[in-house]
């Protein structure tokens, strides 16, 4: 229905860069003058080359009364198309009698590997496109260091957020394309990185001000994913949480003090429903809803007294105080942390859990690797109070942890949360070549097999999640050394640490302009050069462990 010559001014994944996986499949090598010969009762299987977004639309010659099926995923199983991996039919299905056709499916989809099946008759696809569903706005964004494999992971982050940040922050943009709470806190960040701007996460928000009221959850929550009405009444108490935690972190990247101050009844009536569940310690007890710590056996653990959801909540209590000037929420937030100190730790690691029997509050003995996560994210505890148990989080556990190995006890964590928040601890006290070491084996793996980073540790969902894509984040801060952007107060604070790299530079954008910074290693030193908007100024974190010498 699209007029030619605006289809034309729409951006297409052209055939010079789709390759067949196997030429015993095709008739021939694919050129940009494509050309493919559907026999009848046949098939061919191409490859884009990367994991893509977007409308899938082709030319087509047919011969007679056929079937002509797309079948589609974002990666090879056993040498074959797996439509149905993903829990959903990627197939796109077409009746044709003889004749030609332009076609284009209605929705975009997600794929790397295209399986073409002709049934009944032969069909001639002279034209074979993707008409792109994605962001065109973090092309200014650019990395480049010493290590190949890293810059394969920016490069797969960079096109992570590209497709998971189109009108607001996506949790993939294959089988759900759909906005959730605590994913977007981890893409926002990425997202202004890449963007140099705010202007999705403010629609994101938006989103969540506008309402009369949520139907079907219960009054002062907020929905778990939105837009998106849950008629079954689900919601996740813990997204809320997060919402509050993300909103602390806009007011800093975005200076909109506006959308804050116009979410604080949102905020307000939010931690009111809260207060229902609070018991005689002032802990957060028998949630409602799906309560949700991480695709892990954390997960079996939320009930009675669930501590890793209580280290949350006074996070959250904490990041309202701040933001709206109210310093019971900050005071309420220490007494719950105290509390979850007493209660959870038992001398070695923080247990997940307390049930309720017989009237009296009974600490289990389960323990995951997430909870020690969630207590040193969220400021239950840091190195100087746990210092024992950091020592072993640092060296025992992580993404590379085997099953049965030390602390068998202690539940192996996933990618989201767990993973990602060790990825920030990892940093936060100084461990970024540690942090670097365990992202290059962890993300290396996805980057080359998709282009595109994963919703697990493996390919059993998702394979271009967005919250993945935080990893950029993370190689602009401990890699290239852009370590904050306060647009608020025109700063730009480096920090250099200690990794085993010779070089980096990059191009982080900031509004219409942007910070470009090089440096490289010589004598111990960090060598560097730095150009940034007029009106910024630039400080040098004199507490990093490399000494830095900057150059005109």
């Amino acid at each position: 229905g699209f007029p030619e010559q605006e289809l034309e001014a729409l951006p297409f994944v052209e055939l010079q860069q789709i390759e067949t996986i196997s030429e015993t499949r095709i008739n021939k090598p694919i050129s940009g003058d494509l050309n493919i010969k559907l026999e009848k009762d046949s098939f061919h299987i191409l490859d884009f080359g990367t994991n893509l977004t977007g409308f899938i639309g082709a030319r087509l010659k047919c011969d007679g009364p056929m079937r002509l099926f797309f079948t589609f995923d974002e990666l090879l199983t056993d040498g074959e198309v797996d439509f149905k991996r993903l829990g959903c039919a990627n197939i796109v299905s077409y009746e044709l009698g003889p004749g030609d056709y332009d076609v284009e499916s209605f929705e975009p989809y997600t794929l790397r590997y295209l399986k073409l099946i002709a049934l009944d008759a032969a069909c001639e696809i002279e034209r074979l496109y993707l008409r792109e569903y994605a962001s065109d706005d973090v092309h200014r964004a650019c990395f480049s260091c010493s290590d190949d494999g890293l810059n394969r992971i920016f490069e797969a982050g960079k096109e992570t957020c590209r497709q998971n940040a189109v009108d607001v922050f996506m949790d993939c943009p294959s089988r759900e394309r759909a906005g959730w709470l605590c994913d977007s806190f981890f893409t926002a960040r990425t997202a202004r990185d890449l963007s140099g701007n705010t202007d999705i996460e403010k629609n994101f928000f938006e989103n969540y001000l506008l309402p009369g009221q949520f139907r079907h959850i219960p009054d002062g929550m907020l929905p778990m994913c939105y837009p998106a009405d849950h008629y079954n009444g689900n919601f996740i108490p813990n997204w809320a949480m997060w919402f509050v935690i993300e909103l602390e972190e806009y007011l800093a990247r975005s200076g909109d003090r506006e959308m804050v101050d116009a979410l604080r009844p949102r905020v307000e009536r939010l931690l009111e429903y809260f207060e229902r569940f609070r018991n005689e310690d002032g802990l957060l007890e028998k949630l409602d809803g799906w309560v949700f710590i991480e695709w892990s056996k954390a997960n079996d653990f939320v009930q009675d007294v669930n501590y890793p959801s209580n280290m949350l909540y006074a996070a959250a209590l904490e990041a309202a105080g701040r933001m709206y000037s109210l310093p019971e929420y900050v005071e309420e937030a220490g007494k719950v942390r105290e509390v979850i100190g007493m209660q959870s730790f038992d001398g070695k690691f923080f247990v997940d859990n307390a049930v309720r029997k017989d009237g009296r509050l009974e600490v289990t003995d389960n323990i995951s690797e997430v909870c020690q996560y969630y207590a040193f994210f969220f400021g239950t505890a840091s190195p100087d109070t746990h210092g024992e148990l950091w020592d072993v989080i640092v060296k025992n556990f992580g993404p590379g942890r085997e099953e049965g190995g030390a602390y068998a006890e202690v539940h192996r964590a996933n990618a989201f949360i767990g993973n990602y928040l060790r990825f920030e601890l990892l940093s936060r006290y100084g461990l970024a070549a540690k942090m670097l070491e365990e992202m290059r084996n962890y993300f290396l793996p996805m980057a080359e097999q998709t282009g595109t980073l994963w919703e697990h540790s493996d390919t059993q969902a998702s394979c271009n999640h967005g919250f993945a894509s935080h990893v950029v984040h993370a190689l602009y801060r401990d890699v290239l050394g852009v370590y904050r952007v306060d647009t608020l107060n025109r700063k730009i604070t480096l920090r250099f640490s200690d990794i085993p790299l010779d070089r980096c530079e990059g191009h982080m954008p900031i509004g219409n302009d942007g910070v470009w910074l090089r440096w490289h290693r010589e004598d111990s030193k960090v060598h560097f050069q730095v150009t940034i908007p007029d009106g910024f100024f630039v400080e040098v974190d004199e507490t990093a462990s490399v000494e830095a010498v900057r150059h005109t």
